[in-house]
């Protein structure tokens, strides 16, 4: 049973300067909003440094009624906030994770794993033999999907890879670049967990002479606009964001009128091949 406050609250917990540069979320909060807007409801969006913070939101939102429901992203290894929402019997969507289904609550689920499966095959493919991956913050579960996935698939088909550590941000991707290419027998192709991360490794690589993607092929997570201006053209993972979106607030409106949580699989990201991406020629 609902509050009745017709809002529905999503918190983030990363920089604010971030919403700015990277297009995923705001990709994702238009297709929440433009769903919400048709039942008269709103999305409450909320900015916070890390998830002590996104948790005291919770509990004031809880304690105030301030929405009817929650929408819950990158989750972690046992998340505490999960027991928190459960607490406060505020009505809750998940958004991705590493299981099909989540006890307590509505789910809309990513199969990262066979996405990256699907990326690295592509690469393969191509005869790429080493190959390098800048993730997402490690502590994500759907980054360590990406990651097992990533050193599965490599090892099942004889290739290797090898995995750095980025935030999301340009410097992030432009320090782990540089570290991947600089290092003796470097990867050839390398995997980027977003667009953004992804351009400034295009950068990188531009900056050290090599040529893309004659010396080193790179793939984007989340494809967008910035993967299809850059030179060349990044390939990307494509997901339709915005459907997403939609699919979410579906979720979160079927969640308030029944009572009852359902999960259900958001389409699998694509691969669009650009011309970032091509045969090993060395």
């Amino acid at each position: 049973m609902t509050q009745g406050s017709d809002a529905i609250g999503l918190v983030l917990a990363r920089p604010a300067r971030m919403l700015g540069l990277e297009p995923f979320f705001m990709e994702l909060i238009a297709g929440i909003e433009e769903t919400l807007s048709t039942d008269g409801r709103s999305l409450l969006l909320h900015v916070v440094p890390d998830h002590e913070a996104e948790i005291r939101a919770y509990r004031r939102w809880g304690d105030g009624g301030m929405v009817d429901a929650v929408v819950l992203v990158n989750l972690v290894q046992e998340d505490p906030r999960l027991a928190v929402l459960r607490e406060l019997a505020i009505p809750t969507v998940v958004v991705g994770g590493p299981e099909r289904a989540l006890e307590g609550v509505a789910h809309v689920w990513i199969d990262n794993g066979q996405a990256m499966r699907d990326a690295v095959a592509y690469l393969v493919g191509l005869g790429h033999t080493t190959i390098g991956r800048v993730s997402g913050p490690s502590t994500l579960t759907h980054t360590q999907s990406r990651t097992a996935a990533l050193l599965e698939e490599c090892a099942a088909l004889g290739a290797r890879g090898v995995v750095l550590e980025g935030d999301y941000g340009e410097e992030s991707g432009t320090r782990a670049t540089r570290a991947l290419l600089g290092r003796g027998n470097a990867p050839s192709a390398i995997v980027y967990d977003n667009d953004v991360m992804a351009v400034a490794g295009l950068g990188v690589a531009h900056e050290l002479g090599l040529s893309v993607p004659a010396d080193v092929s790179l793939l984007a997570w989340d494809d967008s606009a910035l993967c299809r201006l850059s030179h060349p053209p990044l390939s990307a993972m494509s997901l339709d964001v915005h459907a997403m979106g939609v699919q979410v607030a579906d979720s979160v409106l079927n969640l308030l009128a029944s009572g009852r949580p359902t999960s259900s699989t958001a389409p699998l990201p694509r691969l669009v091949a650009r011309g970032s991406t091509a045969r090993r020629s060395r």
